[in-house]
């Protein structure tokens, strides 16, 4: 058994380092067709050291850090050459391949960069964050009440962009002699501000009602074991699918069945399952969207169906129908202080019972009531374009006081930034 592992183990890091290596050479050769990064240009520099697997973190912030670059010139570092590779065919901002540190190096010697943006907490995050003389500023990939949102880690920047109250309750559990008032600076969900932006639906509307159900991954450990693609998942679909009146848009976590491959299989069952029911009706336009782009799903939906994850408060901001699954882990860890003490949880049942919660939650409006102040609590105000000024306010602020400390600073001289050790990457196992 164990020789086995270890046999595919070893073919899995051979595949990982020749695909690594043709990402590389075809990364290499469309930079070459690129013209160079124009000096001292760009003022704020988004950091991503993950691989394209989890691009989706970074994928989210696409519209507004385009916004804002219109004001604030900004260039996406990114450390792994697969994603590197898509965020230069897809990223609507210049990207700079920094794969080592005397690449990383090269470019903030180059670039004026006052900010540094993190949308998560990868351990490379330090190799970027030993920079001083800048802010290093956490604006995370999602709002969400996972035990990934209280983690200390926070104190390792300078300053984090929360959603709002409920996030600044949630770290304030967790966080002691934290500078909430300079250091925590809510902006509601900037994204939810684009959450359409001229999208073309890929179906025709009509009177089908709309379910959105987007799953998180199974999850690396009990106590975060909230997917629901092989608890929850294949008897809702089938169950939809099966009433005529529904029209299904699945979009699972980019990750699920990386750890169970149970979660796999229901995954692809899933998956069949919509192929089938499309090939029986064509008029029924169920979608399996796996694409880049998220928002759209999220403003369409007349009731959405996801997992605790970030994905939950993504669809609070939208303000409409929402159903949460309950996980079927006693083990997962549930934070039942905030939105989940009062969700619309969905159990795994049957698929006529599965329908059944569905149909009752789009059409109550007692439970529209309760969405209605959570959304408040979470985000603040909501109307279109708050949001979107709340972020660039806090962007305004933060250049305005690097100007102060550079002013305050300015007989200090220049420092050496230079990274003495050689760090040759091993293979990008998450390239």
């Amino acid at each position: 058994m164990g020789l086995r592992r270890d046999a595919r183990r070893a073919v899995k890091l051979a595949k990982e380092i020749m695909w690594s290596r043709r990402a590389q050479r075809a990364l290499g050769e469309k930079l070459r067709q690129q013209p160079p990064l124009e000096p001292h240009r760009f003022k704020i520099g988004v950091y991503f050291a993950d691989g394209k697997v989890n691009l989706y973190q970074l994928r989210q912030w696409y519209a507004p850090l385009a916004e804002l670059a219109e004001t604030y010139p900004v260039l996406l570092l990114s450390r792994a050459s697969g994603a590197a590779l898509s965020l230069v065919d897809e990223s609507p901002l210049p990207v700079a391949y920094v794969r080592r540190v005397a690449d990383l190096e090269r470019v903030v010697h180059e670039q004026d960069l006052h900010v540094i943006f993190y949308v998560n907490q990868n351990a490379k995050n330090f190799q970027m964050m030993r920079y001083g003389r800048r802010w290093h500023v956490f604006i995370n990939h999602g709002e969400s009440d996972k035990m990934y949102m209280t983690t200390n880690q926070f104190k390792a920047y300078d300053y984090a962009l929360i959603a709002g109250d409920a996030a600044r309750a949630r770290l304030d559990k967790v966080l002691w002699d934290y500078d909430f008032d300079k250091r925590a600076i809510p902006i509601g969900r900037p994204q939810a501000d684009h959450y359409l932006d001229g999208t073309v639906l890929p179906y025709t509307p009509d009177e089908r009602e709309v379910v959105l159900y987007a799953p998180t991954w199974e999850g690396d450990r009990d106590a975060a074991a909230y997917g629901s693609i092989a608890t929850h998942g294949v008897e809702l679909v089938r169950g939809l699918l099966a009433t005529g009146r529904h029209r299904v848009i699945y979009r699972p976590h980019p990750r699920s069945g990386v750890v169970d491959e149970a979660y796999g299989a229901a995954n692809r069952q899933i998956i069949q399952a919509l192929a089938a029911a499309n090939a029986a009706d064509p008029s029924a336009q169920h979608v399996y969207d796996h694409g880049p782009k998220l928002g759209w799903q999220l403003a369409a939906a007349d009731v959405a169906i996801v997992d605790i994850s970030a994905m939950v408060y993504d669809r609070l901001a939208a303000g409409k129908p929402l159903l949460i699954t309950r996980p079927v882990n006693p083990a997962a860890q549930i934070d039942t202080s905030g939105y989940l003490q009062a969700c619309e949880w969905l159990a795994a049942t049957d698929a006529a019972g599965l329908v059944s919660r569905v149909d009752e939650v789009a059409h109550d409006e007692a439970a529209l009531e309760r969405l209605g102040f959570w959304v408040e609590r979470y985000f603040g105000d909501t109307t279109p374009g708050v949001t979107t000024a709340r972020f660039h306010a806090a962007v305004d602020h933060l250049m305005a006081e690097w100007e102060r400390f550079a002013e305050l600073h300015a007989g200090d001289g220049e420092i050496d930034e230079h990274d003495e050790s050689d760090d040759e990457d091993d293979l990008e196992a998450t390239a």
